[in-house]
């Protein structure tokens, strides 16, 4: 452990130890020459030396003391190289208990959940999704170089996320028996509702066929309707197939989180600038979007007709839709033999230990140690 300090130009401030010296300078005892009648006559001798005297000098030691660990506080002192090379296991949650307390044995072992804030194994497992990758990288940058790392986890693991899994340090993965036990949420596809007037009939065709798609042979009816009226709050995408300007409550659920799709030539109706999210083999744009609020706003750049878009007659097109919508998510769930972590993440140095609780805890009993000795001079000199 090397002791350090984060400021040390803080240590101007030990310049202040001076004043407890000139306030006990000016406090001192005056002795004041008094003249007696028989002593005119002696003959004057040499006065002595007048030598520099500081009275209680056990109060002044304690205020020097005092300013001095006030300076230290400020430079901030902390350790380096602390290094806590205890071994520490992980439990995932759901794995077996019986394997977990064979595995802990009689050895003295620092055990905790793989959860967010790593519980101890005598809490409660906890409930919900473990992001098994972050949560390891995560514990693993924290410990002390050379510290062993035991990990249980179950055959198989929700929690992955796409990168190799790669750590500071070489850990014991341990597979047990159990399994996760939360599974991959269902991929569900997102609902389309349309709404159109007269003027836009054409092209509907290959948006309905788009929301049946989408739902599914056991899918409810598509949201078709030549109203205004706005569609349902779990609707994913609502295309607006009307001439006119924006409704503003239709702008409102946009804001909301809502996904609007508008036919080539609208007007633009946000104040973000669209960017091209799908182009056709030839670079041509297809799609641009912008975000508005927490929603976003898209536009078709063609008109919904195979002369001028023929990408409308690829069975791939309501699939590629739905991706641009709502993107497929991540695979979590891998099987743990195939996802055990490999050494070679760059270390990084351990944050240092601070010391300022300690000095501050010091500076409290010093003060109240001046405190005690300034009221006692009070008293003596009452006295």
């Amino acid at each position: 452990m090397n002791p350090t300090l984060l400021m040390p130009a803080a240590l101007a401030a030990l310049a202040a130890l001076a004043l407890p010296l000139l306030i006990h300078l000016a406090r001192r005892q005056q002795q004041r020459p008094t003249m007696f009648a028989a002593l005119r006559w002696l003959r004057a001798r040499p006065k002595p030396r007048r030598r520099l005297r500081f009275d209680e000098p056990w109060l002044l030691a304690v205020r020097l003391l005092l300013v001095a660990l006030l300076a230290l506080l400020l430079a901030r002192p902390a350790l380096l190289g602390t290094v806590d090379t205890r071994p520490r296991l992980l439990a995932m949650p759901g794995v077996d208990a019986e394997a977990i307390a064979a595995v802990l044995g009689d050895r003295d072992i620092d055990a905790r959940w793989l959860a967010p804030g790593f519980p101890t194994l005598d809490q409660p497992p906890p409930a919900g999704r473990v992001p098994v990758a972050s949560l390891l990288r995560e514990f693993d940058a924290g410990l002390s170089p050379g510290a062993p790392l035991t990990v249980l986890v179950p055959e198989r693991l929700a929690g992955a996320d796409a990168g190799r899994l790669r750590l500071t340090r070489e850990i014991e993965w341990t597979i047990v028996a159990g399994g996760s036990r939360l599974e991959p949420a269902a991929d569900t596809a997102p609902t389309m509702a349309i709404r159109y007037d007269a003027a836009h009939r054409e092209g509907l065709a290959y948006l309905r066929a788009v929301a049946s798609a989408w739902q599914g042979a056991d899918g409810s009816p598509v949201d078709l309707a030549d109203t205004v009226d706005l569609p349902a709050p779990d609707v994913g995408l609502l295309a607006w197939w009307r001439a006119g300007p924006l409704p503003a409550d239709v702008m409102r659920w946009v804001e909301r989180g809502g996904q609007l799709l508008l036919p080539a030539g609208a007007d633009w109706p946000g104040a973000a600038q669209p960017v091209v999210v799908w182009r056709d083999e030839t670079g041509a744009p297809l799609l641009q979007a912008a975000p508005q609020g927490r929603g976003r706003l898209l536009q078709l750049t063609r008109a919904l007709a195979p002369a001028g878009m023929p990408q409308l007659l690829d069975p791939a097109f309501p699939r590629t839709l739905r991706e641009l919508v709502q993107p497929p998510p991540a695979p979590t769930m891998v099987m743990a033999a195939d996802y055990a972590p490999q050494p070679g993440a760059r270390a990084v140095a351990p944050a240092p230990q601070d010391l300022r609780p300690w000095i501050a805890l010091a500076i409290a009993l010093l003060f109240l140690l001046e405190r005690w000795l300034a009221s006692a001079r009070r008293r003596g000199a009452a006295a």
